[in-house]
């Protein structure tokens, strides 16, 4: 039995953090003890102090996580003869072995329990599958000049945001939006701070151009404060400002200013009229509806901020056996609001257990009162009507699609003559730009789909730049060692982006690791390089196989090509714009800023230092000939750049 460490004056949050890692230690997956587990004998023992549960199978592995005010009386009603129901019984049938850890109250083991669920992923727990965090509006308050731009990620800097969005989209709009708007900038401060005249912004009327003092720090304050006025929801407010501003500006004969506040003031009235989703008396909520099909649940939330809906998003949480909607929401609200700031109301589709409980934590975790409401009316009352709406069309549509993967993959399985459907399938492609940022992507579906938390990249070395075969295999040498060794599943079929050559290499490395019983595929674009003209070469067969257009394997597998090339030239990009931005000068130790400087003025650029020799670099400031002599080693090894 593991107890708490004595109670601390650091945050709920760290504190369950540290209750996992205890756990992770003290309790291994394999229970220490062999002896078969008596229930009887560990009630009798258990506390009645609050805590979580863990649930073991016979191989110790976390099959259920769950928490309680009091754990002797929680863990026990499991252990009753009349199970509560089905998913239950399911359950108990495969236990083996409990595992408790004490809490100081019942909110800290709502904390702990979030934690386990997110750590071993039980597979009796909802658990939801996608928890990338929201994008969020941000301005830069603390600047002379604020920025608005895109936010994502933790919101540690100074400063305000706005949100969360329901999607990048959404975003980029309202950004674009804000522009023609209130003409605010958008430009890096690096590039704020190194401009000598007006950017392109400004002649296309989307900036007024502080970056070169056209317009004074108090006016341009007052249109960031505008600008988040309006996304406060405050048009009235920010539509009279505007209008005193517009007369001041005429009463001074300064008739250029108050016709950009006219247009201003004539855009954002025209905004106003667009708004398909008209204003309500409500401030910010989120309201969560959830819909069912056997096997499959749909949770719908939609944002609204400021009485205004920014959008909706569909969950898909994984529920293994029979679950209510009430269970369902349980599982979701505290895996999803405990990792960000969560609003002052949430209305949620059906009544859900510790509600109490759940306010407190997350009030706790958002830093302001949070309630959750059930019984609604009014307003309120139609977006619940309108969420349950989207719930149950979502999950008629996941369930249309799951149905297509699951065709496909059974055409997969026939294809490739396995005894079973792949239940989990890889696929490597590599890109570069003449060898240069070589970058080998591996992504990875499953019969849902694409599981994007398994994705991974691999920045190959230059070695391999420029031969596609090598960098194929120093990929897959990478990627199926750690397999080997247990770290990562095993796939049931492997693909990789290419011909026989690839083919050659994967099979190659695969046997050099002894995995090559592996099933292995290469996907070659043909020659005419037209979709549903892919040649498959399989281990084995001399010839490519080819497949009707209308194939569902055909079908699955241009999917999967298509998002590993995706994946792979996206981060090839990404690489190859970070290397762009920096100067092989930077990497050569004991070069400073000064001296990097010195050296370009002198030679002209990079390219006049790489042609210099030696005697050449002393002659510049400050460059000894040791230095010298590093320089032109590090500028003229492994063709530097």
């Amino acid at each position: 039995m593991l107890f708490s460490p004595a109670h601390g004056n650091y945050c709920l949050y760290e504190r369950a953090a540290k209750f996992v890692a205890m756990t992770k230690t003290d309790t291994p997956d394999v229970p220490d003890n062999p002896a078969a587990f008596e229930p009887k004998v560990f009630l009798r023992s258990l506390t009645h102090r609050p805590g979580c549960y863990r649930m073991l199978n016979a191989q110790g592995k976390t099959i259920y996580v769950g928490k309680a005010g009091d754990l002797r009386k929680r863990v026990s009603s499991y252990f009753q003869r009349t199970p509560s129901d089905a998913k239950t019984a399911a359950m108990m049938e495969v236990v083996a072995d409990v595992e408790v850890t004490v809490t100081n109250t019942e909110t800290e083991a709502l904390i702990l329990e979030y934690n386990l669920i997110k750590e071993h992923k039980p597979r009796f727990n909802v658990i939801l599958r996608d928890d990338k965090s929201y994008p969020y509006l941000y301005v830069s308050t603390e600047h002379a000049f604020p920025r608005l731009r895109f936010h994502r990620g933790p919101r540690k800097g100074k400063g305000r945001y706005f949100g969360p969005y329901p999607s990048t989209r959404a975003v980029r709009k309202t950004l674009n939006e804000l522009q023609k708007l209130f003409l605010i900038r958008q430009c890096p401060d690096s590039f704020f701070r190194n401009r000598t005249r007006p950017c392109l912004q400004y002649q296309i009327k989307r900036c007024t151009a502080p970056c070169v003092d056209y317009i004074d720090a108090e006016s341009y304050r007052a249109d960031i404060d505008a600008a988040m006025g309006f996304l406060e929801g405050k048009n009235r407010t920010v539509i009279n400002t505007l209008v005193s501003r517009m007369e001041d500006a005429s009463a001074t004969q300064d008739y250029e200013q108050a016709a950009r506040f006219r247009d201003q003031i004539s855009r954002l009235k025209k905004v106003e009229a667009e708004q398909i989703v008209s204003r309500t008396n409500v401030g910010d909520l989120d309201v969560v509806g959830v819909a069912a099909l056997p096997g499959t649940y749909c949770v719908t939330m939609l944002f609204i901020r400021s009485g205004k809906m920014l959008g909706s998003r569909n969950f898909f949480p994984k529920v293994s056996g029979a679950a209510t909607e009430q269970q369902v929401l349980s599982g979701f609200l505290p895996q999803y609001y405990l990792t960000k700031t969560a609003p002052a109301e949430i209305i949620v589709d059906a009544r859900i257990e510790d509600k109490d409980l759940l306010e407190a934590g997350f009030t706790e975790r958002s830093g302001h009162k949070v309630s959750i409401k059930h019984s609604v009316r009014g307003d309120r009352h139609r977006w619940l009507q309108l969420a349950r709406t989207n719930a149950d069309q979502g999950v008629k549509l996941h369930v249309a699609s799951n149905a297509t993967l699951r065709k496909q993959f059974d055409s997969l399985g026939d294809l490739l003559q396995l005894e079973a459907p792949p239940a989990r399938l890889e696929c490597f492609d590599v890109s570069h730009t003449s060898g240069e940022a070589t970058v080998a992507s591996c992504v990875v579906f499953n019969q849902a789909g694409p599981l994007k938390s398994d994705y991974r990249r691999f920045n190959l070395t230059p070695a391999s730049g420029g031969d596609d075969y090598a960098a194929m295999g120093e990929a897959l040498r990478r990627r199926y060692a750690r397999i080997k060794k247990g770290e990562v599943p095993m796939p049931d079929v492997l693909f990789v982006d290419g011909g026989k050559g690839q083919l050659a290499e994967a099979l190659t490395v695969l046997d050099e690791l002894e995995l090559d019983w592996l099933q292995v595929v290469a996907v070659s674009k043909g020659r005419s390089r037209k979709p549903g003209m892919e040649q498959l070469f399989l281990a084995g067969q001399g010839t490519a196989t080819i497949l009707p257009s209308d194939s569902p394997a055909l079908h699955l597998i241009q999917q999967i090509r298509d998002e590993a090339h995706r994946f792979a030239i996206t981060g090839h990009r990404q690489r190859r714009a970070k290397a762009r931005k920096t100067s092989r000068l930077e990497e050569i130790p004991g070069l400073g800023p000064k001296r990097r400087r010195e050296l370009l003025k002198q030679f002209g650029g990079l390219q006049g230092v790489r042609g210099a020799g030696v005697d050449d670099l002393v002659k510049v400031r400050g460059i000894s000939r040791a230095m010298a002599e590093n320089i032109y080693d590090n500028l003229h090894l492994e063709g530097g750049s």
